[in-house]
């Protein structure tokens, strides 16, 4: 199968799981977000899986753009069987999925819909040879335990399973003493190169964070940056005062519908736009190339989720950044980052020549990449360049309702 799908170079994590995995073994797998795990449990579940014999394989993933990245990738390694994926997930209509599911081998899904599927009846997993748990800590921290503990009871326990985290929790360690047997137990090193990967913060008055941001933005000329919030209300408010500053800027949250979701991941892959603000769905299990700046705007609450974020750059031996603006307002949560000894972030003063802009909060509705077009904006920068401003924005109505807006210099 390798061969004909013209595969050549194995990463680490690929080497040490694929025999294990076409020798039937239960897995658990320690591996981080891009290692190419993907290929790692799907090569064998390829090799295994006979078209016409029903669903002979489920992967459960977290998040619906994990759903999907783990389909493409099965489905272009499976083209010379011609066997058929079918991604299911929640926040689209069910009636093409039961429709998928009636001819796929492989399925690969969220444990929501997945489960919804079963108390439907729209899915059969009887003859099921193979379940993979992918990004298991993720889907455990995100509350799926209970639905993740159902849909593995509802498989056959004549079984190979495969679990893969970037951590080994209390939870997982758990579900492999129930669930799996006599698991070989495959790690590898990060994916993310530490000497190749800069850490840096600046402790900054909360007054002067946004601009900041934005002073930074545009003195950096390379790769893709992707900026993270803790909030949808914040990554809504940095991505509609980043258009207003001329930066081309996109964002995502859970709060946005699975269609619009995947055309801003595919407009930011094509590198149309640059800037991509994002809240902690798009922090694991998507991939993403070129990445050469990640944000913090908002500090992750704990050393996990730093490091989550973080990995997002400095990835297949290219140099990165990872850059936290640190205010008074996440103090408590940054020092919880750094009690990890691990982490080793360079203070940095704040520059003098910071230029204070002025920023836009909506209330009732979101404005910016897709709202009204019109005039400038007190605070839009005229300069030139890649970030620099193309005639400015205001920022229309999103959502239904009334909308009230105010500005203040940030």
């Amino acid at each position: 199968m390798m061969k004909e799908a013209q595969f050549t170079e194995p990463s680490e994590i690929q080497e040490k799981t694929i025999p294990l995995a076409l020798a039937k073994n239960d897995i658990i797998g320690g591996s981080a977000t891009g290692s190419g795990k993907t290929l790692a449990f799907g090569a064998s579940i390829i090799e295994h899986s006979e078209k016409g014999k029903g669903i002979q394989a489920l992967i459960l993933t977290p998040t619906r753009e994990l759903a999907e990245q783990v389909g493409k990738v099965l489905h272009k390694f499976s083209s010379f069987k011609q066997l058929n994926i079918a991604v299911v997930y929640g926040g689209v209509g069910i009636g093409p999925q039961v429709y998928d599911l009636e001819k796929a081998e492989i399925v690969v899904g969220t444990p929501g819909r997945i489960l919804d599927h079963m108390e439907r009846r729209t899915i059969n997993i009887n003859h099921l040879k193979t379940l993979v748990l992918d990004e298991a800590d993720r889907m455990l921290d995100m509350g799926f335990i209970e639905d993740v503990e159902k849909i593995i009871q509802a498989c056959p326990k004549e079984r190979q399973t495969m679990l893969f985290s970037a951590t080994i929790s209390q939870d997982i360690e758990h579900i492999a003493k129930k669930y799996m047997i006599n698991p070989k137990l495959v790690s590898v090193e990060s994916y993310v190169d530490p000497s190749l990967l800069k850490q840096i913060y600046y402790d900054v008055p909360k007054e002067l964070k946004f601009s900041l941001l934005v002073h930074l933005l545009k003195e950096e000329k390379a790769g893709l940056v992707m900026v993270f919030c803790n909030t949808r209300i914040n990554t809504d408010f940095v991505e509609n005062n980043l258009l207003k500053q001329g930066i081309e800027a996109m964002a995502i949250h859970g709060g946005l519908s699975q269609q619009k979701r995947n055309k801003i991941m595919q407009t930011f892959r094509s590198e149309k736009v640059y800037v991509l603000v994002c809240t902690d769905v798009a922090a694991r299990g998507l991939d993403i190339k070129n990445v050469s700046h990640v944000y913090n705007y908002d500090s992750p609450k704990t050393s996990k989720e730093y490091i989550h974020r973080i990995g997002r750059t400095a990835r297949a031996g290219k140099d990165g950044i990872a850059i936290s603006l640190v205010s008074q307002r996440d103090y408590e949560s940054f020092r919880g980052v750094l009690r990890d000894e691990s982490i080793k972030v360079e203070q940095k003063p704040v520059p003098e020549n910071i230029q204070k802009v002025f920023v836009r909060f909506d209330q009732g509705g979101r404005g910016g990449r897709f709202g009204n077009r019109g005039g400038r904006d007190r605070g839009d920068s005229g300069g030139r360049g890649r970030f620099s401003s193309r005639g400015g924005r205001s920022f229309g109505n999103r959502g239904g309702g009334p909308r009230r807006s105010f500005n203040r210099r940030y």
